[in-house]
């Protein structure tokens, strides 16, 4: 009898400890647990400056119908020129017209240089060599014609012979004509000459109307709506970027560049160019 107490109390003992055993596993177990965080990677965003649209025109269509068409192409960029760096519309689609044989011009053909800007110093995009003054000169290649219309913007309003320009008027065509071949802007003696008659007989000017008639000051352009960047010593594509909150890929975009080389000097849209 004493024995199978014995066995009892025993037989009590083990399932006792070994409840408790299984329930300290189950608590180590709940100790033991962690949340777990799952961070899901956001797509990045690029940013695409839309590429000029223009209209083509038949082989056999009139001189006329070509300056018509570009016109046509190229007036909402020139207004826009305008708007940003207060040079007259018309004066900028008369250049246009005539440095580029209204578009159909070899060097703007294969260039997309629309104002006969030649490489300079300081020049580090793409370039193709045309005759002009001397043979074989080195002339800036575009990757697109808006990049074309804003380096003409920027060429006569960072070079200091060109300061006297900006006194003029806005709607004074006549006064800007004379002042570019003055400044230097070109050899040929009729150049202002050239340049009005384009304007008058395109009725140009209505352009400069279109945009001083929408509140801009024909003395004192809104300067505000510029935002470039000049390149300084130790700079990078990346560290501008960054400074600039966008990326490498949509600066180079903007600026219509190739590769990643910049200079000292070189002045960077930091925007898209429009295209109106």
């Amino acid at each position: 009898m004493l024995f199978r107490i014995l066995i009892v109390i025993v037989a009590v003992g083990f399932l006792t400890t070994s409840c408790k055993s299984k329930k300290r596993i189950v608590e180590s177990k709940k100790r033991d647990r962690t949340e777990k965080i799952v961070i899901e990677k956001q797509p990045e965003t690029t940013t695409t400056v839309p590429k000029t649209v223009v209209k083509e025109l038949p082989p056999d269509a009139s001189y006329a119908e070509v300056v018509a068409n570009y016109i046509e192409n190229y007036n909402g960029i020139a207004r826009e020129e305008m708007l940003q760096y207060g040079i007259p519309a018309s004066i900028t689609l008369a250049q246009g017209i005539l440095e580029s044989g209204a578009g159909r011009g070899e060097l703007t053909r294969k260039a997309n240089n629309h104002f006969g800007i030649k490489c300079h110093t300081e020049w580090t995009g793409e370039r193709v060599y045309h005759d002009d003054d001397e043979k074989g000169e080195c002339f800036r290649k575009y990757k697109d014609p808006k990049y074309s219309f804003r380096d003409h913007s920027l060429f006569l309003t960072q070079r200091s012979r060109y300061k006297d320009l900006f006194k003029y008027r806005k709607d004074d065509y006549k006064s800007w004509a004379r002042g570019l071949k003055k400044a230097g802007y070109a050899t040929d003696p009729k150049y202002p000459d050239k340049l009005i008659s384009i304007i008058e007989r395109y009725n140009l000017a209505a352009y400069d109307e279109m945009v001083l008639g929408a509140g801009a000051n024909p003395i004192n352009p809104d300067n505000t709506k510029i935002n470039t960047y000049t390149v300084l010593k130790g700079d990078t594509l990346y560290s501008i970027a960054r400074r600039f909150n966008i990326t490498v890929e949509t600066l180079k975009e903007y600026n219509g560049l190739e590769t990643n080389t910049i200079s000292i000097g070189q002045v960077l849209y930091l925007h898209p160019v429009k295209n109106q």
